[in-house]
């Protein structure tokens, strides 16, 4: 299955002055389930890095329907979406613990190779997980 999902409870330093969430601060909630969807599938982030490889956000789209407040535990959904070459494709969504929807994203990430800068096919430990 190409689906993780994750709670993340919503800190104090991530709202404004009326407990509503910051836009800002959704993106790392998202990256909080890119990179468990990683871990979820035998692969930490930290190794891929070690190994060489990167996976930075070339393009993020956004959609907030509606907001998430001080406390709240969420849910975090992340799908993979498509994989094509060197580049990786997922879509999002955080969920309150009513199961609304709050926001979603669609995101694409490049395989880099840290020594060069470039663009790289994913390793073949990547691929595996992207074609099971």
């Amino acid at each position: 299955m190409n689906e993780n999902k994750i709670e993340v409870r919503v800190r104090y330093g991530e709202t404004d002055q009326m407990g509503v969430v910051y836009h800002g601060s959704y993106v790392p909630y998202f990256e909080i389930g890119r990179v468990e969807w990683l871990r979820n599938k035998g692969v930490s982030y930290k190794f891929m890095e070690e190994s060489g490889i990167a996976l930075p956000i070339v393009s993020m789209h956004i959609n907030y329907k509606k907001p998430a407040r001080y406390d709240d535990l969420l849910t975090v959904h992340t799908k993979l979406r498509k994989y094509s070459g060197v580049k990786i494709e997922f879509d999002c969504e955080i969920f309150n613990k009513n199961q609304e929807l709050l926001t979603n994203a669609h995101f694409i990430l490049v395989f880099i190779d840290l020594k060069t800068g470039k663009p790289t096919p994913p390793p073949e430990y990547i691929l595996d997980i992207i074609n099971e």
